[in-house]
C-alpha cells in the first residue's frame, strides 16, 4: 500500500509540474511581444518544432524536454527556472548562507553564471524527479 500511495504522490507531482510547464508556455506566447501574443505556428518555426508540438506542450499532453526549456527560456529571454513552480527559501539553512555570503562578493559576471548553473541543475532535478546521489559506493546485491 505504501509503494501506491508514493507512486500516486509522484505522479501528482509529474503532473502538477506538467501542468505548471504548460500554464507558463502558454502565457508566455500569449503576452508575447508586449501582449500581442505570437501564434503557435509562428513560435513552432522558430523554435523548429512542429507546430503541434507547441499545442501539446501547452496543453500537457507532451512534457519538452530540458533542451526544450532552455530553447523556449532564450527564446522568451527569460530563465530555464521559470518554467518550474517557485520553492519557499529557508534562510536559516547555513550551507545557503554561506553560498549567498560568498556570492555576494563576485563579480557581476561571474554572479550571473553561477545562477544559471544553479537553475540549470535545479531545473534538471526537478525535471527529471531525482535527487542527488548519496555518497559513497554502491551496495552489491546478496
Amino acid at each position: 500500500m505504501r509503494c501506491q500511495a508514493e507512486s500516486l504522490t509522484k505522479a501528482v507531482d509529474h503532473m502538477s509540474l506538467l501542468e505548471h510547464v504548460a500554464q507558463q508556455i502558454r502565457e508566455l506566447r500569449s503576452n508575447y511581444n508586449n501582449g500581442e501574443g505570437l501564434s503557435q505556428e509562428n513560435m513552432a518555426k522558430h523554435l523548429n518544432v512542429a507546430p503541434n508540438t507547441i499545442s501539446r506542450w501547452e496543453t500537457g499532453v507532451y512534457c519538452p524536454s530540458l533542451t526544450d526549456i532552455e530553447k523556449l527560456a532564450r527564446f522568451f529571454g527569460v530563465t530555464v527556472m521559470t518554467f518550474f513552480p517557485q520553492d519557499e527559501v529557508d534562510v536559516q539553512d547555513d550551507k545557503l548562507l554561506t553560498l549567498l555570503r560568498t556570492a555576494r562578493q563576485l563579480h557581476p559576471e561571474d554572479l550571473e553564471e553561477l545562477t544559471k548553473y544553479a537553475e540549470f541543475r535545479r531545473a534538471r532535478t526537478m525535471y527529471q524527479g531525482k535527487r542527488r546521489p548519496k555518497v559513497g559506493r554502491k551496495r552489491k546485491a546478496r
